[in-house]
């Protein structure tokens, strides 16, 4: 297969335009094509007048060896490479060290069928529900205020990216083909096959759901077994080395090898290690609001004439601005036609995030508008100081909205001239429980309100309208990453002082989305999979599954 880049056409272009300019490319006749497949497509709106879709192709010819030699040193014609991702190791036909998985977020559910596929038959334990009764407890709460602190759009099967967008795009290198296996995976289990090429896909929280049951079914096919409602409270360990976990009903579940894929908000998990002596230590995170803005207005501005073209759909955007206090402020997490939503875990605190269905059909667009903070401004240099912080701005939220799970809100006109907001404009919030009008400015510190405040003008003259008065400002959105960070070693992925513990994805503080906490797992689960062999003396290599 050749690999061609760069190849722009048209938004409205057929398949025969697509075909004749990869045959012009290459300069060959059409008998010399034999097929070919996208391997990415996005777009290129530098121009919103002149939008082009570029296309990334893999294309089989007669003869390539003779294109190969013709094109050598080309930038945008090469042989394509092999990106098959195989296993690294088998078991052995009775693994006697069964791995536990904690947590069934995406590093989880990936760690766990990775294991399971090289044949450890993994046990994963989840504190909190199935993915389709965490969907009605999370539509319990938008509704009607009804809190369950095991089972919320951050506890559960699916992890807290199953209510934000399904957003798979990243920027993190892969060498090993990791992305490609998981895209394929996800495909393989319900997700639109689309995601397989184009350059920012997503699947939606509605669909995210029939996904994660169906990786669930992939793992136990495997041999691996999933417990929900089993929250692990304490960890045992001895001479240095993990040694079980402790349910909270009480039950102890002896392994030497256990992963934590734990998402950023188990804060009673982070505590129990720390009490246990797991090297803990505080990173960096933001704090910030959520800002909703009309879709057709970001239409407008990123899309030009071809806002609305069926194939582009909603724009989205992303936006960065270094102020002059040093604070840097920047768009986390951009849902082109979506919501924001309640996204609490614990009574009392107020916290937001934002999720889009798979049409990105809802009137707002909405982003988290965000400071990064450092360990130096959570006031304390305990290691967990960073959740105290985090825990102190949810409450304060919770009593700005009226302690009763609305959530503060001002227009953005209002934030900029310091007043309180006392009505609605054009902008309707989609919050729910619901929002209540008051005045932001006590909601953050003053040095991450006096940021956004400097940012927002700024955002304005890259997007014409991004100020618009009667835009909504939600807060607070607190759990942008995890404020901690588990040690690890760089290579093994395990506990750089507990012995047999694998600290990975997003909680552990080793990725950030979807897709990166997929990867982390499946790469802390091949570290983890090679340490069991090892022990074992005779790992027997697994070319038999490969993607």
């Amino acid at each position: 297969m050749l690999r061609l880049t760069e190849t722009r056409l048209r938004l409205d272009h057929t398949e025969a335009e697509l075909e004749a300019a990869i045959l012009s490319t290459l300069g060959i006749p059409p008998e010399q094509l034999r097929g070919y497949r996208v391997r990415r497509r996005g777009y290129d709106a530098r121009k919103s007048s002149e939008i082009v879709f570029v296309y990334t192709l893999d294309v089989e010819v007669q003869d390539e060896a003779t294109l190969l030699e013709r094109f050598e040193g080309s930038r945008y014609i090469a042989r394509a490479p092999d990106e098959t991702y195989r296993y690294p190791v088998q078991a052995s036909a009775d693994p006697k060290a069964r791995p536990v998985v904690i947590g069934a977020g995406p590093c989880g559910l990936f760690a766990a069928l990775s294991l399971a596929r090289m044949g450890f038959k993994p046990l994963v334990l989840e504190r909190g529900r199935s993915v389709r009764g965490r969907t009605q407890d999370v539509w319990g709460f938008w509704r009607g205020r009804r809190l369950n602190p095991e089972s919320n759009v951050q506890f559960g099967e699916g992890g807290a990216g199953t209510f934000s967008d399904g957003k798979l795009h990243t920027g993190i290198k892969d060498r090993g083909h990791h992305i490609r296996r998981i895209l394929q995976d996800l495909v393989d289990c319900g997700a639109p096959p689309e995601i397989l090429y184009l350059s920012k896909p997503h699947i939606g929280t509605l669909r995210l759901v029939k996904v994660v049951e169906n990786l669930r079914r992939e793992i136990v096919a495997h041999g691996g077994e999933i417990r929900f409602e089993a929250r692990v409270t304490d960890i045992a360990i001895a001479d240095a080395g993990v040694r079980g976990v402790t349910l909270a009903g009480g039950e102890f579940i002896a392994a030497e090898h256990v992963m934590l894929a734990l998402g950023h908000s188990a804060r009673d998990t982070f505590e129990m290690l720390h009490g246990r002596g797991v090297r803990i230590e505080p990173k960096p995170f933001s704090i910030g609001f959520r800002i909703e803005h009309p879709q057709a207005l970001i239409d407008a501005c990123r899309l030009g004439p071809h806002a609305g073209h069926p194939v582009l759909g909603a724009a989205d955007y992303k936006l960065v601005h270094r102020c002059g206090n040093g604070r840097s402020v920047y768009s986390f997490c951009m849902c082109p036609g979506g919501e924001v939503v309640a996204a609490t875990s614990e009574e009392g605190c107020v916290v937001t995030n934002g999720m889009s269905h798979y049409s990105r059909a809802e009137h707002n667009a909405n982003s988290g508008i965000v400071v990064g903070i450092t360990p130096a401004d959570f006031g304390s240099d305990h290691p967990l100081a960073g959740i105290a912080l985090q825990r102190k701005l949810e409450e304060q939220a919770f009593e700005l909205g009226g302690r009763n799970y609305n959530a503060p809100a001002q227009l953005v006109g209002d934030f900029l001239a310091g007043r309180p907001s006392t009505r609605l404009g054009s902008v309707i919030p989609s919050y729910t429980p619901g929002v209540t009008l008051t005045d932001l400015g006590a909601a953050l510190p003053d040095y991450a309100i006096a940021a956004i405040r400097e940012a927002l003008p700024a955002f304005d003259r890259t997007l014409k309208g991004f100020a618009l008065h009667d835009a909504v400002l939600t807060g607070v959105e607190t759990r942008t990453s995890s404020p901690i960070r588990i040690a690890r070693g760089e290579d093994s992925y395990e506990s750089t002082n507990t012995r047999g513990l694998y600290p990975a994805g997003e909680g552990a503080g080793f990725a950030g989305g979807i897709i990166s906490a997929a990867v982390d797992g499946m790469k802390a689960a091949e570290a983890l999979a090679r340490r069991i062999a090892q022990q074992n003396s005779a790992p027997d290599q697994c070319p038999s599954y490969s993607g």
